[in-house]
């Protein structure tokens, strides 16, 4: 299978792509009085820890950029291989991100194949109760982030309507439902434009995460309980003890899958984990989930009442563990230990009767 960074292959192009990536690019430096991060995000309870954890990440990435400059040097196709995949789990340098993203999910292949279409979108006849439904949810997407304020010039905001519209147009079915905007807001900071943000989000709605965001929701449901079968695997003690708690994993976990770890890790490992998931698909959720699981095992045991569990599970998302990026993606690839597809697969085919079976009620 090969990764299509640009079907054009001419100089002109790949300087084209240049400039583009070079305005993809978050700002080096942070808002010391705002407290502001480079992308835009107010951190007021962590930006001193934050801003420490950075300093020293900015070694590995600029090792990092050295290398994927370099592995893309004039070569406009890059073939999956064992050699990209360790790259992607090592980082993609935001310079290279949304390139690298719009090819690993097909969504570069998509926007080319399909010129127009995304205004096409846009010109479409009037859908009030898309629009509305879209505009209710705006100013409750990343309300601490300046770039999505009412008042910033430009604001993100527009683009944010556009890009959910647009998808509510393209995926009738489905529509808009919350969590989408928040995705959507991130492949906008990463991407800076709306038209590949389209693309992306078509990607890991449709492709990479089908069901998550239908109506019935079946594959999110689905997955939550294929985490809880892997638990029960990874970390027996914790899946007896959250065995004595029907539904829980809905409880716990939901956010996590349905906002793809937005607002639960932090930002920086957030985009990490996207790399991963755009490359290697949704088995990335199951390793980012069960890190956190297998690693805080003891703290979870410890809970001795349902609150107490929804608390542990607030809680283990955070702090130091999660704010190392790049420490946090090496453990995911190691602690829950072997994952296949295969396993995965199985289990949602079980889980997946399951949920039906419930949702159908007695007979």
């Amino acid at each position: 299978m090969r990764l299509t960074f640009d079907s054009r292959t001419s100089s002109s192009r790949l300087m084209e792509q240049d400039r583009e990536e070079k305005a993809a690019q978050p700002p080096t430096c942070y808002d010391e009085s705002g407290r502001i991060d480079p992308y835009g995000f107010e951190r007021r309870h962590d930006f001193e820890s934050y801003k420490e954890m950075m300093s020293e990440y900015v070694a590995v990435l600029n090792r990092r950029s050295v290398r994927w400059s370099r592995l893309l040097q004039d070569r406009p196709r890059v073939e999956k291989s064992l050699t990209v995949k360790r790259y992607v789990r090592k980082g993609v340098p935001h310079e290279h991100r949304a390139r690298i993203w719009m090819a690993a999910s097909g969504a570069q292949e998509q926007l080319e194949g399909r010129a127009g279409y995304y205004q096409a979108l846009l010109s479409a006849p009037h859908d009030g109760r898309l629009r509305d439904t879209i505009r209710t949810d705006l100013h409750r997407t990343f309300p601490d982030n300046i770039l999505f304020q009412t008042g910033a010039e430009p604001s993100l905001q527009t683009a944010l309507f556009n890009v959910l519209l647009a998808y509510g147009r393209h995926h009738p079915a489905v529509g808009y439902c919350q969590g989408m905007n928040f995705i959507a807001g991130y492949l906008i900071i990463v991407t800076k434009d709306e038209e590949k943000s389209f693309w992306l989000l078509d990607a890991l709605l449709g492709r990479i995460l089908p069901d998550y965001y239908s109506p019935a929701m079946l594959g999110l449901k689905t997955d939550q309980q294929v985490l809880g079968e892997l638990v029960k695997v990874k970390a027996p003690a914790v899946g007896q003890l959250m065995a004595q708690y029907p539904g829980i994993w809905t409880l716990v976990v939901s956010r996590w899958f349905i906002c793809l770890f937005i607002d639960i890790l932090p930002i920086e490992t957030v985009l990490r984990v996207w790399d991963c998931l755009f490359y290697e698909g949704s088995k990335v959720l199951f390793r980012v989930a069960l890190t956190l699981v297998v690693h805080h095992q003891a703290e979870i045991l410890r809970a001795r009442s349902l609150p107490d569990v929804c608390q542990c599970f607030k809680q283990i998302t955070g702090g130091a563990f999660t704010l190392d990026c790049h420490a946090f993606m090496q453990r995911i690839f190691t602690e829950p230990g072997s994952l296949s597809m295969a396993t995965i697969d199985k289990l949602r085919e079980k889980c997946r009767q399951q949920v039906l079976k419930e949702e159908s009620g007695p007979p």
